[in-house]
């Protein structure tokens, strides 16, 4: 590599990206210390004796600087070049994890990796699918209007989320579904995303409303629809539109009526049906649930879970206020009522602390990363670039959504962690290389990649 290629890749780097990176990076680190601080056993030793999560914290920070910093000298012609290689790897490498993987927390999707460290493939996967959705649809010729290249756009994003999901990972099945955000932005048309949010709100209100309410109400407005395009339907003879009519009612009053129950009673296990039911301020019966009922037969209890987490993350972050108790002074925190609090929940020990002021400082520095990704993206000028940082905004928009939201009861506990802040060498090694990417390729913008 030429000393003239390496000062051109530093001249163009996007230095604000670095600086937020880096600022989260230490926020994350701070939290972690924060929960896990012990005044009889702390000294100076503890942030580098890697017996504490913290000090593996930094020990994961320092890895990744040399990881970022080997991507930033690399060639960004690479990327493009072995997208679909890199893809075939994640792809094999989350295959791998049913032979030689390991089961944490009741999910068999990490492998290890010696000195009680483990991988998850799944984690890496999300930056193989970003550039290999970026690699296809920045082929010459694409048309994305056409079904062919959606369907085969979405099987390059759902394939790691279907290996997810059979890994008992729903939480990151469910990052996958960022993807569509890109398409849309690439020409998926509009209407798939309102079918898919207007199925959303159907399964919200079959839990919220009892179900013949429900399937009167869908019938009440499915007739006043007919009644407001009778002139279409009766005098112009347009039996078209009746007919999709109905059959949008059909279909709506059947996913209410058995296709929703089948799911949360037959498909999911008690303690998911209870995570989402209790999003939604309802309680679930597990006694509906078959595989409780399986369990409750082999002679074992089936517990039912409960909102625990959930009520002690809100009042934590209630009890910070508006300034906060304090660094170091969060009685929940450093109580340990918050389960995970180093990492899916490592939001409430930042808002106990700093309290309300502190928290939107600190969602303000993700927005302005998020901003700036878009700015990034609109100013590539390869179809390539465009793609993969749109992806990445994708990403961690929806980590940092459902996260928060989570911590505070307004979504479903599914085990998203919050991108550079939570615990876990993985999920740091992730975005790291997955916002280092897309600097390199930022840094190169004037040439056109494919």
């Amino acid at each position: 590599m030429s000393s003239s290629y390496s000062r051109s890749a530093s001249k163009n780097i996007d230095w604000l990206m670095v600086w937020l990176y880096a600022f989260l990076v230490c926020i994350g680190v701070l939290c972690i210390f924060m929960v896990e601080y012990n005044p009889a056993n702390f000294s100076a030793a503890t942030f580098f004796n890697g017996n504490t999560n913290y000090s593996k914290q930094i020990l994961f920070a320092g890895i990744c600087v040399v990881v970022a910093t080997f991507i930033i000298l690399s060639d960004s012609k690479l990327y493009p070049a072995f997208a679909n290689l890199l893809y075939v790897f994640g792809i094999i490498l989350m295959l791998s994890v049913f032979v030689i993987g390991k089961d944490i927390n009741g999910s068999k999707s990490w492998i290890p990796l010696g000195g009680g460290f483990n991988l998850q493939p799944a984690e890496l996967c999300k930056i193989f699918a970003a550039l290999a959705l970026a690699k296809y649809l920045s082929q010459l010729n694409m048309d994305f209007t056409k079904l062919r290249s959606q369907f085969i756009a979405a099987v390059i994003t759902m394939l790691p989320a279907l290996i997810s999901i059979l890994q008992n990972e729903t939480g990151l099945a469910l990052v996958y579904m960022s993807f569509f955000m890109v398409m849309y932005r690439e020409g998926l048309p509009g209407m798939i995303l309102v079918i898919g949010f207007s199925f959303g709100a159907l399964v919200v209100a079959t839990l919220l409303v009892e179900k013949n309410t429900l399937a009167i109400a869908l019938t009440l407005i499915a007739a006043l629809i007919i009644f407001i395009l009778r002139r279409q339907i009766f005098v112009r003879k347009r039996w078209n539109i009746f007919v999709i009519i109905v059959s949008v009612w059909f279909v709506c009053v059947g996913i209410q009526r058995f296709a929703v129950p089948y799911i949360f009673n037959d498909v999911f296990e008690c303690y998911q049906s209870q995570r989402i039911y209790s999003a939604v301020g309802k309680d679930y019966d597990c006694s509906q649930n078959k595989h409780a009922l399986e369990t409750e037969a082999t002679g074992k209890a089936a517990v039912k879970p409960d909102d625990y987490n959930v009520r002690q993350s809100k009042i934590a972050i209630g009890s910070g206020g508006l300034l906060g108790k304090g660094f170091l002074k969060g009685t929940q925190t450093r109580g340990k009522y918050v389960p995970e609090q180093h990492t899916d929940f490592i939001f409430t020990s930042l808002s106990e602390a700093f309290g309300f002021a502190g928290s939107f400082l600190f969602l303000g520095i993700y927005f302005l990363m998020l901003f700036r990704i878009v700015q990034i993206a609109e100013r590539q000028r390869s179809t390539f670039s465009r793609v993969y940082a749109y992806s990445v905004a994708s990403i961690l928009f929806f980590h940092i959504a459902v996260n928060v939201c989570m911590t505070v009861g307004l979504f479903p506990v599914i085990g998203i962690p919050l991108p550079l802040v939570s615990y876990g060498g993985s999920s740091l090694l992730t975005f790291t290389i997955m916002i280092f990417i897309l600097i390199r390729l930022d840094a190169d913008r004037s040439m056109v990649l494919r």
